[in-house]
């Protein structure tokens, strides 16, 4: 938390500080090549992001996969900042469920599971 005049700062709800934290699920935009990748974050600095996670075009793939039992794995990435158009918290919107809770109903397993620390299977 950052400190002015030796006081901590308030924090409001919409404070991307309290949401962009380590294991929290997003949804990345990129360019150069566009692509958008699915994960959970790893960390997050000035030169990038890393995540755990899957290109979103491979998300049926994934949890068809990991539905038939294969051995399948996230792959831990960095994106410097330069690529990064846009970052977004994967959360329910509406009638539209997040990225999680579609990966709970295909495959029957916490996105967790496979989105946060080591997930070699």
């Amino acid at each position: 938390m950052a400190k002015d005049s030796g006081s901590p700062r308030a924090s409001s709800p919409n404070d991307p500080v309290d949401v962009f934290v380590p294991s929290a699920p997003v949804l990345i935009t990129l360019s150069a090549p566009r692509e958008k990748f699915w994960g959970a974050i790893i960390a997050i600095s000035q030169a990038g992001v890393s995540v755990r996670g899957i290109g979103l075009e491979s998300f049926e793939d994934f949890v068809r996969q990991i539905r038939d039992g294969d051995a399948v794995t996230a792959s831990a990435v960095f994106f410097p900042m330069h690529r990064i158009e846009r970052m977004e918290v994967d959360e329910r919107n509406g009638d539209m469920p997040s990225m999680v809770e579609r990966f709970k109903v295909k495959c029957g397993h916490d996105a967790s599971d496979f989105l946060v620390g080591d997930n070699r299977r």
